[in-house]
């Protein structure tokens, strides 16, 4: 029978859509099982073949999870503000809302027709106002809260203030920017201006001039993993570093329970090491140290306290505030010079760049707290200011990157620890020797001397011990107009909340989507962009008096607001009351099943743990972790091809003549081959670019060869396969069977759209099982015990790989046992029946189709999974292998029951070995009980 793939899948498709067959009750019985996807952003150029497999392989999980009696929460949605909108309404005037909307239809027209389980009813945008209501109300959240360190949670900062009010400062231990001291009088008695700027010291959400990555092309602020070698990564414009107000998320606080938390979770160990990385808890001691003929104090971090009299020299971030203080006269140019080019480089970067040694010298110097020696002040870009207090205390005998420094710059180099290497040369890093030429430390262990020379510090009152975390706070603004507006506006120079009431704020209209001409973000384009205090609204600008109607804040949210909390909207998407009911909460709680890429390891899941843990700290949810378990999917890599242009020229020569040739490599579209071949069609390519028109072509035997190399799949490299085309051509069930068959998930692996015809070959297969020639035809007759052995190996094979994500070797188990069944000729409706259930979770139009024609009325996708029974499995007859000295002569089928005794009797006693013994007596007989059996003769 004619398996027609594209009628079958438009017909259940329809039906999918028509009778919401994946739309899921919040009020059930049933336990829940809660699968997400990892937020796409819908890109202009749609999805290729490589974006399916992390969502394909969730889905089978969410169908296999149905098919075992679960509540499964499937949904879809948009990640939709984005910077790639923006850009192009720079370009064109199109709104970003035009573009996004089109987008979207595009993905999820796309997505629809490769058959996912999504409960589309459910779709979010972070875009639509509705939605950013509720980003804006956790940010009103976050600013109206504080960290309490001897609760360990996030409080309303209504509880700050009344400690104010009963002690000051005195007892507060609060996570915050500057460490203040006052009395409850003194807070009493402050202005309304000086109680918030004393609360923005606190506050979760807080404002406060902050260095950041800063690119003028693009006229906002970039997160560190948006920038890529110093140039952003939408479109590789340069990036400076830039002190600006901004917006920032209190993460830090979190920074100890982001690292506990992560000992509960079943992820891919190499994310939690760059979370952990990320974070970069160390311990160590905080150390004052003067500055010579300044009333100034440099305060140092350090990890290595024990070696305090080895430190020879300081070295300072470029954009410490004390560098400007403490650079003399005669060094002033060189500084700034050097702290121009820093500005230069990202953090990430600097942090990165280990080989490069720069610096330029304040002409200033410190005095060492304990040996009373002069040190030299330097600056360099190896130092960062969001890490401990921007400034170290160098060692270069015993630290890789102060030794390179003190080398470039010859400085002095004193060895503190004791070794036989020549710390001249290099370094000696070890921790397991003892203290030399450190007076009261000489002959002490590390850990000895830490605690001694920590316990010194704070006799003297210049430090204390210390924990400290690599991780900053993160930078919550950017400069652009497609995010969401945040929900403040200014009064007397202060920020202020608007009421819960007037949520959403709303993107106003602008009539340019750039920087205003005095340098205000896009929004300061905006006619109606003003709080009226009194009347509770938004208002025109020009009516901005200060008095009732002040100015609103101008900078959107980052990309990753919205992202941070999506999994949770999930749960109660339509609620106009809160951001999802506590009881739905409780009842979906964490994200049991998250799949995504790798890439996402220390922005998003970083951030959006940081607002689950907020939010349960307020009591608004009860779990701590949002995503129990987590899979990294591999990348699907394309198969770029190659032609080679003679320098200079406008000939192309074809790839085995280019070595005689000096050559450039250029990416040409893969569309552009003939067939599933390596050749160019020179004609199309001609056609493809007017640059190419004139192109002349070198070729071999009468073709122009291409070379191929696989590389990521992306539009830039011309690589890309449309998965609507596979799916047109080979059926969705194809395409998806393809890409779980391709490797093991979390593999990265090459496309080759000829190995689509091995797994239709497959499903031609498999539809005919249930066919004798054109009629449907189904057996009701009891099935063999060969039969039923095929179906079960299947079933215990596939729920194995299923639960291990081991979807690769289940699409291998099926072609095996529809193999066996046409061998066997089986059309027996209690193995077929069940067999279109096991395969339906990666195939399910195919699977939807035969169930129908089974004569049920329902969707297969509820219907129990097959339950393994062991019984078919067990062997009724052994064929046992008799080999005579190694060598194998004969089989001989006996019974799966005797024992290995009884075994060896039998073969004994057969006429076969009788004839090859003549009589002989065996020396020895070895039963591999059920395999193998050897007699040496």
């Amino acid at each position: 029978m004619f398996y027609d793939h594209q009628q079958i899948e438009k017909k259940w498709q329809k039906y999918w859509e028509d009778n919401q067959t994946y739309k899921t009750s919040n009020n059930t019985d049933k336990p829940k099982f809660y699968v997400l996807d990892m937020f796409p952003y819908p890109s202009g150029a749609g999805l290729h073949v490589g974006h399916p497999l992390g969502y394909i392989a969730s889905d089978i999980y969410a169908r296999y999870k149905r098919h075992q009696g679960f509540n499964v929460l499937h949904p879809v949605g948009y990640d939709s503000f984005g910077l790639p909108a923006e850009q192009y309404a720079i370009q064109t005037g199109q709104h970003p809302a035009i573009t996004t909307e089109q987008n979207i239809n595009r993905y999820e027209e796309q997505l629809r027709k490769i058959g996912f389980s999504f409960d589309w009813s459910r779709e979010l945008r972070t875009s639509d106002a509705s939605y950013y209501k509720w980003t804006q109300w956790i940010f009103i959240e976050l600013f109206h809260s504080w960290y309490n360190k001897d609760t360990d949670k996030a409080e309303s900062i209504s509880t700050l203030i009344k400690h104010f009010e009963e002690k000051g400062t005195e007892g507060l231990n609060a996570n915050q920017n500057d460490e203040l001291h006052f009395t409850a009088e003194e807070w009493k008695s402050a202005s309304e201006i000086d109680k918030e700027d004393i609360l923005l010291n606190y506050r979760l959400a807080y404002r406060a001039e902050t260095t950041v990555n800063w690119c003028p092309a693009l006229g906002t602020v970039l997160a560190n993993d948006e920038i890529k070698d110093g140039k952003s990564e939408r479109g590789g414009f340069p990036v400076f570093q830039k002190k600006m107000m901004q917006w920032s998320m209190r993460i830090s606080a979190y920074s100890e329970r982001l690292l506990q938390g992560l000992k509960t979770l079943d992820w891919p160990q190499p994310l939690k090491d760059s979370q952990e990385y990320w974070i970069g808890k160390s311990q160590g001691a905080q150390v004052k140290f003067d500055v010579d003929g300044h009333n100034e104090i440099v305060e140092v971090f350090t990890t290595r306290p024990d070696t305090i009299f080895g430190a020879t020299f300081m070295v300072l971030a470029p954009e410490n505030p004390l560098v400007e203080t403490i650079t003399t006269a005669e060094q002033k140019a060189e500084v700034e010079n050097y702290i121009e080019e820093t500005s230069k480089k990202s953090e990430r970067d600097r942090m990165s760049d280990v080989k490069n040694v720069s610096g330029a010298f304040t002409g200033s110097y410190a005095i060492n707290p304990f040996s009373n020696e002069k040190m030299p002040i330097y600056i360099s870009d190896y130092v960062l200011m969001g890490y401990g207090t921007g400034a170290v205390m160098a060692v270069p005998a015993h630290d890789e990157r102060d030794h390179r420094f003190a080398k470039k710059f010859n400085l002095e180099i004193k060895k503190v620890v004791e070794t036989d290497e020549d710390v001249q040369e290099a370094s000696f890093d070890s921790k397991t020797s003892v203290c030399v030429n450190s007076d009261f430390l000489n002959g002490l262990s590390y850990d000895e001397a830490k605690a001694l020379v920590i316990s010194a510090v704070e006799k003297r009152g210049i430090g204390h011990g210390t924990t400290n975390y690599r991780q900053r706070d993160a930078i919550f603004s950017r400069q652009r107009y497609w995010g969401e507006p945040v929900p403040i506006y200014y009064k007397d120079g202060m920020p202020y909340t608007l009421p819960n009431a007037a949520l959403p704020l709303e993107l106003p209209e602008v009539e340019k989507y750039l920087p205003t001409e005095d340098g205000d973000p896009p929004l300061g384009n905006a006619k109606t962009f003003a709080w009226d205090e009194v009347n509770q609204k938004v208002v025109d600008t020009h009516l901005i008096d200060e008095k009732s109607i002040f100015p609103l804040e101008l900078s959107t949210m980052p990309g990753w607001a919205g992202s941070s909390w999506y999994f949770l909207r999930y749960m109660d998407p339509n609620d106009q009351e809160a951001f999802v009911k506590k009881e739905l909460a409780d009842y979906w709680g964490q994200v049991d099943l998250y799949i995504g890429g790798s890439e996402h390891a220390t922005g998003h899941l970083l951030y959006s743990r940081f607002w689950n843990m907020f939010l349960k700290d307020r009591e608004f949810i009860t779990h701590d972790e949002p995503f129990q378990k987590l899979i990294n999917q591999g990348m699907i890599l394309g198969m770029s091809a190659f032609v080679y242009r003679i320098d200079g020229t406008n000939q192309y020569v074809s790839k085995n003549l280019a070595k005689d040739y000096t050559t450039q490599a250029i990416h040409v579209d893969v569309s552009l081959l003939k067939g599933t071949s390596d050749e160019l069609d020179t004609e199309a390519f001609k056609a493809w670019r007017p640059d190419y028109a004139d192109a002349e072509f070198i070729l071999e035997d009468g073709k122009y060869i291409t070379g191929r190399e696989v590389e990521k799949m992306s539009k830039s490299k011309y690589n890309v396969v449309n998965p609507d085309d596979i799916c047109n051509e080979y059926g969705a069930d194809g395409l998806r069977l393809y890409e779980m068959f391709l490797g093991p998930l979390e593999q990265s692996k090459p496309w080759n759209t000829q190995g689509l015809s091995g797994v239709y070959g497959f499903l031609k297969k498999f539809w005919n099982l249930y066919f004798n020639g054109e009629t449907f035809e189904v057996s009701d007759e009891e099935p063999t015990k060969a039969e039923y052995k095929v179906l079960h190996t299947l079933i215990k094979k596939v729920v194995y790989d299923i639960e291990n994500f081991s979807f690769n070797t289940s699409v291998s188990s099926f072609m095996i046992a529809v193999n066996e069944l046409q061998k066997i000729k089986c059309n027996k409706r209690n193995i077929l029946e069940p067999l279109a259930v096991i395969i339906s979770p990666y195939a399910p139009h195919i699977c939807e189709e035969l169930w129908s024609l089974l004569g049920n009325k329902e969707s297969i996708e509820f219907e129990k999974f097959p339950v393994l029974n062991e019984d078919y499995l067990v062997e009724d007859e052994i064929e046992y292998p008799v080999s005579v000295n190694g060598r194998m002569k004969f089989k001989i089928s006996l019974s799966a029951q005797l024992s290995a005794k009884e075994v060896e009797d039998l073969v004994i006693q057969s006429e076969k070995i009788q004839q090859i013994l003549e009589g002989k007596t065996p020396k020895k007989i070895i039963v591999v009980h059920h395999r193998i059996v050897n007699i040496v003769i």
